[in-house]
């Protein structure tokens, strides 16, 4: 549930605000969703996308706002993939649907992010837990210039593998120097795990269920290395096929396939 829509970067000192139950030791609760309604609060919460224009990594599916592709279940956000062709209002026409949501702007500076995910069974799939900038601060060219991080992303035809990268001027994939690590989590399909970013100044650590296993720090690096020092919002998303997803190709007979968020909680640092 929503309980405030503070960022993590304000009231950082203050000291008198009232303990939240989600509070953690060193941690204050700023900002989540637990999904416990019966509609996705599109009011305060969440955007959502609704294209198909391949966003730039020739992906196969259209984002639509429909329930078939957006919903709440049980006390789970459900971001279901459907196999059927579908034309949208700008035009393009894709044989796949999907949703995606962006948490709403003004995003957040620093903190701690926990998204408690199971992920989607199939080759082909692509979802992603990520974090894009709210505007061009840096440079005009929007990507990779402002930066990205990826907190999670996964692709079907290596499911037992996670992915964490981030995405820079300096550093990203289309000039083959992109940061990114990966571990291997068994259970990724079968089981709900939580997906983590703790964000400072001068750190990116990303987690899964309180292993850490991807670091990049900001050193001597200027903007075009490590450009995260703004405002970011979050995105979860369940693309498929695509440069990398559909490396080897869509399993058609997998559909629907799904993503299940548990919740989502933001922190801020208590001290």
């Amino acid at each position: 549930m929503l309980l405030s829509s503070m960022s993590c970067a304000e009231s950082s000192t203050d000291t008198t605000q009232a303990p939240h139950p989600l509070d953690k030791e060193g941690w204050k609760f700023v900002w989540g969703d637990e999904f416990d309604g019966t509609q996705i609060d599109y009011a305060n919460k969440w955007n959502v996308e609704i294209a198909g224009n391949g966003f730039g990594n020739n992906e196969a599916q259209y984002y639509t706002a429909s329930p078939r592709n957006l919903r709440i279940e049980n006390g789970k956000l459900i971001i279901q993939a459907h196999r059927e062709t579908f034309t949208g209002p700008d035009g393009f026409t894709r044989n796949y649907t999907s949703g995606k949501l962006m948490s709403k702007r003004p995003g957040f500076l620093y903190g701690r992010f926990e998204i408690r995910a199971k992920l989607p069974r199939g080759r082909g799939t692509w979802p992603a837990i990520w974090m894009l900038p709210d505007q061009s601060t840096f440079s005009s060219q929007y990507w990779p210039d402002n930066g990205e991080i990826d907190i999670m992303e996964h692709v079907g035809f290596d499911e037992r593998r996670i992915h964490a990268s981030i995405h820079t001027k300096l550093f990203n994939h289309r000039i083959r120097t992109q940061v990114t690590r990966s571990i291997v989590v068994p259970t990724a399909v079968d089981s709900f795990h939580v997906y983590a970013l703790e964000w400072s100044e001068d750190k990116l650590d990303i987690f899964v269920d309180n292993t850490k296993y991807f670091t990049f720090e900001r050193g001597n690096l200027n903007w075009e290395g490590y450009p995260f020092t703004h405002r970011f919002h979050l995105i979860l998303n369940l693309a498929i096929g695509g440069d990398w997803g559909g490396l080897q190709g869509i399993d058609d007979s997998a559909f629907p396939m799904q993503m299940e968020v548990d919740y989502v909680r933001i922190y801020r640092k208590a001290n």
